[in-house]
């Protein structure tokens, strides 16, 4: 559904430089640590920025050709964007009637009930769960076919957390050729939600990989100076210096646990592929 080639922005000593698909109907995350490029990717994306160079196209259409009705089919959650605290849900709600031809009021009013938001409360009284459900509800009100959410998650509590990815989840059922892309810092949601993810670093993407090859076959190995002498590293990514020797982290647990039996092999999830590709040598 969407294809990015090589997409520049520079701003600065900053350079963002990526290139990533998100096929129709999955999930794709971005990772990174702060200031990594990940919310500029999004807005040039979104083409809320403009970049210096490079391609993005939509069901193989430019991005910047994309008719009204093309552009209505897609939804945004960004952390720094929201409706007047001034507002009440019933007003957004007129809102959207205007803005989206396609908005789906019974889709927004059913979610909003499920989400516990009242229709006659400001937005200045909701809880940071509630803006942040308001925001992802408001991007998927019109029946959205391409989803782009940037920390859809970030500062919320776990419940608030799990109510939205519920959320996301029911709308992935109901719209089974939806695409989602967002971005975050927290691995847990990535991997109960993500079909593959790209890590970025220093406006780079460094490692693309399916969460489900990344959760099966990634892994930390923990090591003494000697063992890590005699080690096998041809499928070592990355390594790191520890008090009691090496940490090394790998993309084909079953070599090592096959040929290294006694060494500690713990399994490799998001945050060690973020920590250890972006921190490790």
């Amino acid at each position: 559904m969407v294809k990015v080639d090589n997409l520049v922005k520079t701003y600065g000593d900053f350079r963002l430089d990526i290139s990533l698909e998100i096929p129709e109907g999955t999930v794709t995350g971005i990772v990174g640590k702060n200031g990594a490029g990940k919310s500029t990717a999004i807005k040039a994306i979104l083409g809320l920025i403009r970049p210096d160079s490079g391609h993005v196209s939509i069901n193989g259409k430019d991005a910047s050709a994309l008719t009204g009705s093309e552009k209505a089919a897609i939804g945004a959650a960004l952390s720094d964007s929201g409706f007047s605290a001034y507002l009440r849900v019933k007003d957004i709600l007129c809102i959207l009637r205007k803005m989206y031809p396609a908005f789906d009021e019974a889709l927004f009013t059913n979610y909003c009930h499920a989400q516990k938001l009242p229709m006659d409360k400001q937005v200045k009284d909701f809880s940071t769960g509630m803006r942040a459900k308001l925001r992802v509800l408001t991007a998927i009100s019109h029946n959205a076919q391409l989803l782009i959410m940037d920390e859809p998650t970030a500062g919320l509590d776990v419940g608030a957390r799990n109510d939205i990815l519920d959320l996301l989840r029911q709308y992935l059922v109901d719209h089974e050729n939806c695409s989602i892309l967002l971005t975050s810092h927290i691995s847990s949601d990535l991997e109960g939600l993500c079909d593959d993810i790209y890590l970025i670093h220093d406006g780079k993407i460094i490692l693309h990989e399916d969460t489900d090859t990344i959760l099966s076959s990634y892994a930390l190995l923990k090591v003494s100076e000697d063992v890590y002498e005699k080690l096998d590293k041809k499928y070592i990514l990355s390594t790191k210096k520890e008090a009691f020797g090496y940490e090394c982290f790998t993309n084909e647990k079953q070599f090592y646990m096959e040929n290294y039996p006694g060494i500690v092999i713990e399994n490799g999830n998001v945050d060690d592929l973020i920590l250890m590709m972006t921190g490790g040598k």
